[in-house]
């Protein structure tokens, strides 16, 4: 989102993520199943395959249930079809919105995700409406980590920019090194990423003053997240500490 940063740490305050990891764990297995049939169902081979386990494994998801899953993708067990589809719009205050979603269910998914749009004074657009406003990139995440200490590590191992945010540090590299990024790291002693994702970063921030915007579009995005058929939500956002102070995120 606004780097992963500002709503995965208001969530954090909040003490959201446990309650949600259940959730987490459901979309992270739809992602690797879908995977493994979109390609060969090896991740030596299949590099979004390879991504998925990843992103997984810093749940610390069971290697029982990641094989597992890659066997209901390569047809060794049933499972649903699901259809990639993502959709784009504005939020309150004019933030640009992409929601990336596996579905069995293409008329179920448009319908709840464009109510959730209008519901919290957004829009649901057109496909490439804003799409072109965020840029693929590897993104790992870091929490206490020691900041220079890290970004000479991840600066020798190829990323392209280290951002820190209070104790949140993301290391952000190219689709292509993310992996070879990701190894360098751990052989440097940063092992134990928080999260570790292909995603879609913000090119520049829209800053949210008003109080009610920034609320709904938190609620906004908060019910996308919580939607089954949604895997990921990405936001151009931020929040001014004012504001933030105000509503006591």
């Amino acid at each position: 989102m606004a780097g992963h940063s500002k709503w995965a740490n208001i969530k954090h305050r909040k003490g959201a993520q446990d309650a949600k990891r259940s959730k987490v764990f459901t979309k992270l297995i739809r992602e690797i199943t879908v995977a493994a049939k979109s390609g060969i169902p090896d991740p030596e081979c299949n590099p979004r395959l390879r991504a998925a386990i990843t992103a997984a494994r810093t749940q610390n998801m069971t290697r029982d249930t990641i094989d597992k899953a890659i066997k209901r993708g390569s047809g060794d067990q049933g499972g649903a079809n699901y259809d990639e589809v993502r959709y784009e719009g504005y939020g309150p205050g004019g933030v640009a919105v992409l929601v990336d979603c596996l579905t069995d269910n293409l008329n179920r998914t448009v319908s709840e995700v464009r109510y959730l749009f209008n519901k919290y004074g957004g829009n649901m657009g057109t496909s490439g409406c804003v799409g072109f406003l965020f840029d693929r990139k590897g993104q790992i995440v870091f929490e206490g980590a020691d900041e220079e200490t890290l970004m000479e590590a991840a600066l020798e191992a190829g990323a392209e920019d280290v951002v820190a945010d209070g104790e949140t540090i993301e290391v952000i590299t190219a689709p292509d090194d993310f992996e070879a990024v990701l190894a360098g790291l751990a052989r440097s002693g940063f092992d134990k990423p928080a999260s570790a994702a292909i995603t879609q970063r913000p090119q520049s921030l829209t800053t949210l003053h008003d109080d009610k915007q920034a609320e709904s579009l938190l609620k906004m995005i908060d019910l996308l997240e919580d939607n089954d058929d949604v895997q990921h939500v990405y936001a151009n956002f931020d929040i001014s500490d004012e504001v933030m102070e105000r509503l006591n995120l």
